[in-house]
């Protein structure tokens, strides 16, 4: 049986059942739902609106001028975020640090450790931020890094990371794994030095968001 509705000056939009199969009866919610939602099943023929999965990829910004990067507008629904790096490096010897911000960039209460991998290994607490860092407070100028850090909500506003950054010009590479509890939604992200004042001098970075 098919069902058509005749659009007021042309067209029409259809609905076909099976050519064979059983009595179905499908209940419509009783509202529209909200912007990007679907329709659902709850397996018994009743339908509702519910978030979908989605999955962003931010615009790429160029790393080669400026002590920090922004990311900024990122949706509520948003329940991972993954920051990319690619060849990038600063005209200083300050580690690469990250942080996040629900209205303003938050620069305490962040927890976890750092660590450097090379011929020696070392580890360290971090405080105000996600600091690629390790026991090295000085870094030279000439490394480029690529790697992720990824960023996943635990719930109640708290973000929990882990990421590495190999560098391309040494057998070096940093990690960082912690936690970081914001005073509210997440939208935005930044990317900076530990020192806040040396300048990104190459590469670029961006951010993929899902949710």
């Amino acid at each position: 049986m098919t069902i058509r509705l005749n659009g007021s000056t042309s067209g029409y939009a259809q609905l076909d059942s099976a050519a064979v199969g059983g009595n179905n009866t499908l209940v419509l919610p009783t509202t529209n739902g909200t912007a990007n939602q679907a329709l659902v099943t709850d397996g018994s023929g009743t339908l509702s609106f519910a978030d979908r999965g989605r999955m962003t990829l931010a615009t790429a910004q160029n790393s080669t001028s400026g002590t920090s990067i922004d990311f900024t507008g990122i949706p509520s629904w948003v329940k991972r975020v993954t920051v990319m790096f690619n060849g990038v490096s600063t005209n200083g010897t300050s580690p690469v640090r990250v942080q996040l911000g629900a209205g303003s960039i938050e620069s305490t209460g962040y927890s976890g450790s750092s660590g450097v991998f090379a011929t020696a290994v070392g580890f360290a607490l971090v405080s105000a931020g996600f600091d690629f860092v390790g026991t090295e407070t000085s870094q030279s100028a000439t490394y480029t890094r690529g790697g992720i850090l990824a960023l996943c909500l635990l719930g109640s506003n708290t973000w929990v990371a882990n990421g590495n950054l190999g560098l391309s010009d040494t057998a070096r590479a940093y990690s960082i794994t912690g936690l970081k509890s914001l005073s509210g939604t997440l939208d935005r992200v930044r990317i900076t030095t530990v020192n806040g004042t040396d300048t990104f001098d190459a590469g670029s970075i961006n951010i993929l968001y899902e949710g």
